[in-house]
C-alpha cells in the first residue's frame, strides 16, 4: 500500500511539474534583445589591457517613453577614472547639424527666413560674408545648405595648424566670400561638408539680433527640455558637466574611411600628450580640443550632451515641440540622394538619403529610419530613429577605433527580431 501511494504521489508530482512547465510564459523577447545588446557591447570594449581603465560609450534604447536599456561602458576620463553613464556628457560632432537646422525651420515658420529662396534674400547683413552676387551662387538656398546640396567647396585653408585648431564658425566661412566657382549646380548633387552649416551660424546671428548661443538656448534647448546641453568654447569647456574626453587607439593611426565625415582621405596629425597626464592608459591618447582640427566650430558639430538629454530631444521632435508637423515632414524627407554620390563618400551606402540636418534610410525589410552619424577627435557617435515605430537608439562613444555601421547593423537586426520596429 506505502508503495502505491509513493508512486501516486510521484506520479502527481511529475504531471504537476510538466504542468507548471507548460503554463511557464514564454521568455521576454524584449528582455532577451537587451541581453544580446549588453553582449554585443561588452564584447565591443573588450579591455585591450585590462590593467589600465579605457574609454567607450553610453548606449540608450527608447521605444515611446520606455527607456529599455541605459548603460555606460569604460571611462569618461580614463586618467581620472570617471566611468561613463547616461549623464555623460559628449561631443556629439556633426548630429549637432539637425539642431541648426531645426532653428532655420524655426525661423522660417515665423516669416523671417525663406528656405526656398536665394541665400542673397536671407538679408542685408549676410551678403558681406557672401561671394559676389552672380550666378550661380544666386542659385544656392537654404535649404541647399541644409541639405549639402550647394555645391559650395570645401576649401578652407590647412596651412595654418593654430587657425584650423581654434576656428570659430565666422572664422571658418571666411573663405566663403572669396569662392570663384561651384563643385556643381546647386540642387543637382550631393556633398557633405560642414561649412555650409556654418553659414546657418551667420543666419541665424544676423535674423534673430541674438548670439547662437543665446538663441539655440532658449529656442530649441530648452522646449526640448535639454537643459544643461551646451555648445564648446574655451570659455564653455568648464560649465560642461560629466565631460568626456575624446580618446584616440594609438597603435591605430586615425585616416578618414566613408564612415567619417572628414574629408575623404584626410590624415589627423598625431597628438602631443599632455604634460600633466602621466596617470597610465593603455595605448589611447587624449583627442579633442586643441588636438583635433575645426572642434571649436558650433553650428556644425559643437554640442555637448548626454544620451539622457538626447532622449529628451527626439520625444521633443516627436511631439512637435519645438517646430511644428509639416516643418518636422519637411526635415525629414527625402531632400537630397546620397547614394551613389561621385562628390562625397560620407554615409554613401544604397538606399540613403540627405534631408534638413538629417540623413534617411529605406532599406529592405526595416522601415524609414531618420538618423545621423558624428566624428569628432575621438568621439563617434550615432542616433537612429524609426518614426513608425517609435523607437530611437543612440550610441555615444568616446573612442573612434572600432567599425560604426557594423555595431549599427547588428543592433537593428535585433531589434527587428525582438518585434521592437512594428
Amino acid at each position: 500500500m506505502k508503495r502505491i501511494i509513493a508512486k501516486s504521489l510521484l506520479l502527481t508530482l511529475t504531471i504537476s511539474a510538466m504542468i507548471a512547465c507548460t503554463e511557464k510564459k514564454p521568455a521576454d523577447p524584449v528582455a532577451q534583445a537587451m541581453q544580446k545588446v549588453d553582449s554585443l557591447f561588452n564584447d565591443r570594449y573588450t579591455p585591450i589591457d585590462t590593467m589600465f581603465a579605457e574609454p567607450g560609450g553610453a548606449v540608450l534604447i527608447m521605444k515611446g517613453d520606455s527607456v529599455i536599456f541605459d548603460k555606460g561602458y569604460g571611462y569618461a576620463d580614463i586618467a581620472r577614472r570617471y566611468k561613463i553613464d547616461g549623464n555623460t556628457f559628449f561631443n556629439i560632432a556633426s548630429c549637432s547639424k539637425q539642431f541648426s537646422a531645426v532653428a532655420i525651420l524655426k525661423l522660417a515658420e515665423e516669416g523671417k527666413i525663406d528656405i526656398h529662396k536665394s541665400i542673397y534674400d536671407v538679408s542685408p547683413l549676410v551678403t558681406p560674408y557672401l561671394p559676389k552676387k552672380k550666378a550661380p551662387f544666386t542659385d544656392i538656398t537654404p535649404a541647399h545648405l541644409m541639405s549639402h546640396a550647394s555645391g559650395i567647396p570645401d576649401t578652407r585653408p590647412r596651412n595654418d595648424r593654430h587657425f584650423m585648431l581654434t576656428c570659430t564658425d565666422m572664422q571658418s566661412i571666411e573663405y566663403i566670400k572669396g569662392l570663384k566657382e561651384l563643385n556643381f549646380a546647386p540642387g543637382t548633387e550631393y556633398q557633405y561638408i560642414n561649412p555650409t552649416f556654418q553659414l546657418l551660424y551667420l543666419f541665424i546671428e544676423k535674423l534673430t539680433g541674438q548670439s547662437f548661443d543665446d538663441y539655440m538656448k532658449q529656442n530649441v534647448f530648452t522646449p526640448a527640455r535639454m537643459l544643461t546641453t551646451l555648445y564648446f568654447s574655451e570659455e564653455n569647456e568648464s560649465k560642461i558637466p560629466n565631460m568626456a574626453h575624446g580618446y584616440i587607439f594609438e597603435d591605430g593611426g586615425e585616416t578618414s574611411s566613408v564612415d567619417s565625415d572628414k574629408p575623404a582621405g584626410a590624415v589627423s596629425a598625431a597628438p602631443e600628450k599632455k604634460a600633466d597626464d602621466s596617470t597610465p592608459h593603455s595605448k589611447f591618447t587624449e583627442y579633442d580640443y586643441g588636438e583635433e582640427t575645426f572642434f571649436a566650430t558650433k553650428a556644425d558639430g559643437g554640442i555637448y550632451t548626454s544620451t539622457h538629454e538626447f532622449a529628451e530631444w527626439i520625444k521633443a521632435m516627436r511631439d512637435n515641440k519645438v517646430i511644428p508637423q509639416r516643418a518636422k515632414d519637411e526635415a525629414w524627407s527625402f531632400v537630397n540622394q546620397v547614394s551613389g554620390s561621385k562628390f562625397s563618400g560620407y554615409q554613401n551606402r544604397d538606399n540613403t538619403f540627405y534631408g534638413y540636418g538629417w540623413f534617411l534610410e529605406q532599406q529592405p525589410g526595416y522601415p524609414k529610419k531618420v538618423y545621423h552619424t558624428g566624428d569628432n577627435g575621438g568621439f563617434q557617435i550615432y542616433e537612429g530613429y524609426f518614426p513608425d515605430s517609435d523607437l530611437a537608439v543612440l550610441v555615444f562613444e568616446n573612442r573612434n577605433d572600432k567599425d560604426r555601421w557594423e555595431m549599427v547593423q547588428k543592433i537593428d537586426k535585433i531589434l527587428k527580431d525582438a518585434g521592437l520596429m512594428e
